[in-house]
């Protein structure tokens, strides 16, 4: 029989062990919630900690090594995913998505599957323009809405997907014509960007605006008798109405070298060149069954551009090679860094719009085929890529912890000096948002969209659980991190203190605090780079 003492100390351990601290680090404090006038006072006081308790017999050494044995399983670094999303995201940050209806949301199979496997999701025909305008000026969301905001409670990206498309407009905007249309046209992108402004991802602004004429002309549609600026003049009202969403083009049958893929080459370097808002461009990927020998080439030479690349509607029919081939478009897709994720068009066989071609990963009683195992032994693998990005200074980035799966977020959207860090349900607002900014010999300030000020340890702290803040940049080496990436996720090390960026307790709340601890590689002090702007 153990006695009082001995099990009062054992119930502490494992107290400890479910919280995710390691023996000799504090217990985590409740966090205490700051008004918005409250800050951290920036300080050269340390935190003080609490001494290793002594233990009192043989038998809490012992215990507390069973303890702290099943503590390393509890918190130590997590292992390979087992879903195409979760190891997507695992591979620097990406997504793996699926083309969802809204009608088949009430499906008990298709929902547990798209719960389960994805991360990301795009509207079918729910968010075009025949869906949401139905009569001019009259928004209708309703099913948008019911996608959108399912995805977002389960924390998925959304694919907006597509504001202007000749096909699928409304039977009034196809009676419209030159200046009428283009006006109606640049209405309806801004109106419908503006409601989803903060809530999708990318945006489909123009899908399949291009012939399959062998020649790359664009395609002779009632949008393009508007005049040929017209796609320009979409991501410019695009931007203007949702800063934040990335801008894509969409397109089918680009997915090797030539010349309709030749055709959106030059008109993505022309937009580039004349600064005209693009970031992204949507390869649909409905392939037979064979893949372009280009097609990994062809995606990098676009991502050179300086603009993302996406497989926006995956899909490959069956045959003898179907499960190779999704394996090797994934790898493809690894192999680009700036590939940032894959959408198939649909779940399981029965959902495809491709008939009979049985192109999905799941069949039509939702059980996994070969084609879904090589995509996530891909992914798993990382193709002959390990998919991790350097660290693009232009871009901004949302820090996802990998234990607590929230954001890195500047507390009560504070802009004061020594207001206090801490991780928040990811919400992709500015507050969560951050820049590395090279310091030129390895190191970065990371700074806030929000506030313009940056990751600061608190008094140039030395100290476990010294509080990390925001402060004026001022290039101070307590200001200053390494990032390393390993498996698709970012260490960040203090040039100052040696120690890492954490959040403190392996705490799972919101508002708990980041501060800076030993580098021990616990899943708490890994961060997912989540590239949103």
């Amino acid at each position: 029989m153990v006695d009082v003492g001995v099990e009062n100390d054992l119930q502490a351990l494992v107290r400890r062990a479910r919280a995710g601290t390691r023996p000799g680090q504090p217990t985590a404090v409740r966090p205490h919630r700051l008004t918005e006038s409250e800050t951290l006072m920036h300080t050269t006081s340390r935190p003080r900690g609490r001494g290793a308790r002594r233990g009192r017999t043989t038998a809490v050494v012992a215990i507390a090594a069973l303890v702290m044995s099943a503590f390393v399983a509890l918190a130590g670094p997590a292992q390979a995913a087992s879903t195409l999303g979760a190891s997507a995201a695992e591979r620097g940050g990406r997504y793996f998505g699926a083309a969802v209806a809204a009608g088949r949301l009430g499906d008990p199979t298709y929902s547990a599957i798209l719960d389960r496997e994805f991360n990301s999701v795009t509207a079918e025909n729910e968010m075009k323009w025949d869906a949401t305008e139905p009569s001019p000026n009259s928004f209708s969301y309703g099913r948008g809405d019911q996608i959108v905001n399912r995805a977002l409670s389960r924390g998925m990206k959304v694919r907006g997907h597509a504001l202007l498309w000749h096909a699928q407009m409304p039977g009034w905007a196809q009676g419209l014509s030159g200046s009428a249309l283009r006006s109606a046209a640049l209405n309806h992108v801004t109106k419908v960007a503006t409601y989803y402004r903060g809530k999708v991802y990318a945006w489909d602004v123009v899908n399949e605006a291009f012939a399959d004429d062998g020649r790359g002309s664009r395609r002779d549609s009632s949008l393009q008798r508007t005049g040929n600026d017209w796609i320009e003049a979409a991501f410019r009202a695009a931007r203007a109405a949702d800063p934040n969403a990335r801008l894509c083009y969409n397109d089918y049958n680009t997915d090797g070298v030539n010349a309709k893929s030749n055709a959106v080459y030059a008109m993505v370097r022309d937009f580039k060149a004349r600064g005209v808002p693009i970031d992204c461009v949507g390869f649909q990927a409905h392939l037979g069954t064979s893949l372009p020998g280009d097609f990994q080439a062809n995606l990098q030479r676009f991502a050179d551009l300086g603009v993302d690349v996406q497989l926006t509607e995956l899909d490959i029919q069956q045959g003898g090679n179907q499960a190779a081939m999704y394996g090797a478009v994934t790898r493809a897709c690894l192999a680009v860094a700036r590939c940032t994720g894959i959408t198939v068009w649909g779940i399981r066989d029965t959902d495809s719009w491709r008939t009979g071609a049985n192109p999905l990963l799941f069949d039509g009683n939702g059980n996994k085929k070969p084609a879904y195992t090589a995509v996530l032994d891909a992914l798993n693998s990382g193709g002959g890529n390990p998919g991790t990005p350097t660290v693009d200074t232009s871009a901004w980035y949302v820090l996802v912890n990998r234990n607590s799966g929230k954001a890195l977020d500047v507390y009560n959207l504070a802009t004061t000096d020594g207001a206090r860090i801490t991780q928040w349900a990811r919400n992709d607002g500015a507050w969560q948002r951050w820049q590395f900014v090279s310091t030129g010999d390895g190191y970065y300030r990371v700074r806030s969209q929000h506030s313009g000020k940056v990751l600061d340890v608190s008094g140039r702290s030395m100290a476990d659980g010294g509080p990390v803040i925001q402060w004026t940049d001022n290039n101070a080496a307590n200001q200053q991190w390494r990032v390393t990436v390993s498996g698709g996720y970012a260490t960040l090390v203090n040039r100052n203190s040696g120690k890492a960026l954490e959040v403190q307790g392996a705490s799972t709340a919101d508002g708990a605090n980041v501060v800076q601890y030993t580098s021990w590689n616990g899943a708490n002090q890994q961060w997912q780079l989540v590239r949103v702007g």
